[in-house]
């Protein structure tokens, strides 16, 4: 490895691809329906349980562990199932060629589970210009699952990756990731194209012209990482 090599860290939902519009209404009826099922509560319950868990923990599923004991396989298992998801999803023409330009190791760091990931990444026609992924079930730490934005976990992925947090550049829609990053010295990229259309989660109402102090650079197309 030369000594100088930058590591890139793409987060994958509304970043490499326009989960939004795509996908995120599908995961989110999935994981409610499954926590009706699993914990026998009303559908309104199960919606807040869902949201608020993400609020409070990163990840709905934290919650369910932490609160209900849930199995993290069978929970992955059941809500990114998500049959003709290949036919919804979309990115634009140069991301690909954008993120095979930039020089350096670039992965994918996403709390999606493996088999989402790759399925996301083959129609998009972007798994080969990756050297690997680090999904959700990559994400534990002495038998813990501790996924974004946990700085403990960002912290070990440099080191597994041989590489110093300084070095990493993390390319990521969601600001508490980008926040956590920060703190450990990662050079931080701000993703907003998908945002400004149709925002989801913790970043829905989010100022996109005003730059936290922890954002080193906010873009609106892959093509622009070339100038951050």
């Amino acid at each position: 490895m030369q000594r100088r090599e930058r590591v890139w860290l793409f987060d994958l939902d509304n970043t490499l691809h326009d989960a939004s519009s795509a996908v995120f209404r599908h995961i989110d009826g999935s994981m409610t329906d499954y926590i009706v099922r699993a914990l026998d509560v009303p559908h309104e319950q199960a919606d807040f349980l869902r949201r608020d868990y993400w609020r409070r923990y990163g990840a709905t599923l934290l919650g369910l562990i932490h609160h209900h004991g849930i199995r993290p396989a069978h929970f992955l298992e059941h809500t990114h199932g998500l049959p003709g998801l290949e036919d919804r999803l979309f990115a634009h023409a140069h991301d690909k060629a954008a993120v095979k330009r930039l020089r350096g190791r670039k992965y994918v760091l996403t709390n999606a589970p493996r088999g989402y990931t790759r399925r996301v990444l083959g129609a998009l026609g972007l798994e080969s210009v990756f050297d690997g992924i680090i999904p959700i079930e990559g994400m534990r730490m002495f038998g813990q699952w501790r996924p974004k934005p946990d700085r403990r976990m960002l912290r070990h992925v440099a080191a597994r990756l041989k590489v110093p947090p300084h070095r990493c550049t993390l390319v990521e829609d969601t600001l508490a990731h980008q926040k956590a990053a920060r703190s450990l010295g990662m050079h931080t990229v701000w993703m907003q194209r998908y945002l400004r259309r149709n925002a989801h989660g913790p970043e829905v109402g989010v100022y996109l012209h005003r730059k936290p102090v922890y954002v080193c650079a906010r873009i609106c197309s892959l093509q622009k990482l070339h100038f951050c």
